[in-house]
């Protein structure tokens, strides 16, 4: 009778701590991206060191089936929501869906759109984007001379990274030490590797020679990369420029292919965003904007940043 008395016991404490394990949603914009794929990485072993359990899904670059997705969350009775959105402008939709359930949500990575206050369960963390382009910018410019032409590869349209990013580019390129700089063109390859290589051979087939490309982020500097050279181009004659300091964009700057990253934290926006929902979910004191700092990366520091993301 003591034996099963002691089972009982266990069994009831065993479903007792169970019953109170948090379960988090993650709805992610996309799982096929580089460093999407490490900040989903970072939420999911942090969650494991916590005893946190997350549950995944990836929008694929569908707003619709991300709305769904959160939706889906709020009936299934998680206990917060982390969302990387597929557009800055669906956010305020995902944040009313959040706010009407009385469900915690931390957005990560992108800031949504014209939201400058969140609800009182509401949180972001994430990088501020027209410093990434700042730090590039300056650095490019500082490498160039500040004269020369140049291309700019943007990321998804309508994305706070491509937005900012993009702006602060154009307005370092616009300052009295950079106003040599000649922008060619400017056109979107939507953060990918495949397109960038494409939309790059197409301007140097059409007679474009720039001495250097501005990209948004990493994978689209290295297809930059990839036509350069399949157009015999010697690296040492363009300034490439990325943005995330993911392995594939260090083991280029290494390699002499890339010339700047901006390091941007997957290990901090991923921790924080966990952290910041769990506390919100916990009824504890949370910061509502949560700024995860970038860093400018090249040759001459790359070393630093090779175990960072």
């Amino acid at each position: 009778m003591m034996k099963k008395m002691m089972a009982a016991t266990a069994f009831c404490a065993l479903m007792a701590g169970t019953a109170q394990a948090e379960t988090i949603g993650v709805a992610m914009s996309l799982f096929d991206d580089n460093y999407l794929t490490v900040l989903r990485q970072n939420i999911d072993r942090h969650a494991g060191e916590l005893g946190v359990e997350v549950q995944m899904e990836d929008a694929q670059g569908d707003i619709a089936r991300q709305q769904s997705q959160i939706e889906n969350f709020v009936a299934s009775g998680v206990d917060g929501i982390i969302v990387m959105l597929v557009d800055a402008d669906s956010g305020q939709a995902m944040s009313r869906i959040a706010e009407q359930a009385d469900v915690p949500l931390v957005f990560v990575n992108m800031l949504p759109a014209n939201m400058e206050e969140f609800p009182a369960k509401q949180a972001w963390v994430g990088s501020d984007e027209e410093q990434a382009g700042e730090l590039q910018a300056t650095e490019m410019c500082k490498r160039m001379g500040g004269k020369g032409d140049a291309v700019i590869l943007m990321g998804q349209l309508g994305t706070t990274g491509q937005r900012g990013r993009t702006a602060a580019v154009e307005r370092v390129l616009k300052s009295d030490a950079c106003s040599g700089i000649n922008v060619l063109d400017s056109q979107s390859a939507n953060w990918m590797r495949t397109p960038a290589l494409d939309l790059m051979t197409n301007w140097l087939t059409s007679g474009m020679q720039p001495a250097a490309v501005f990209a948004n982020n990493d994978e689209m500097a290295l297809g930059a990369v990839q036509a350069l050279k399949a157009s015999g181009i010697a690296m040492d004659d363009v300034i490439v420029g990325g943005v995330d300091a993911t392995q594939d964009a260090l083991a280029a700057l290494e390699a002499g292919d890339l010339d700047v990253t901006v390091y941007q934290s997957a290990k901090g926006q991923g921790e924080g965003a966990l952290d910041t929902v769990l506390k919100i979910a916990r009824d504890e004191a949370f910061e509502q904007r949560v700024p995860v700092p970038f860093e400018l990366v090249t040759s001459e520091n790359v070393a630093e940043y090779k175990q960072q993301n």
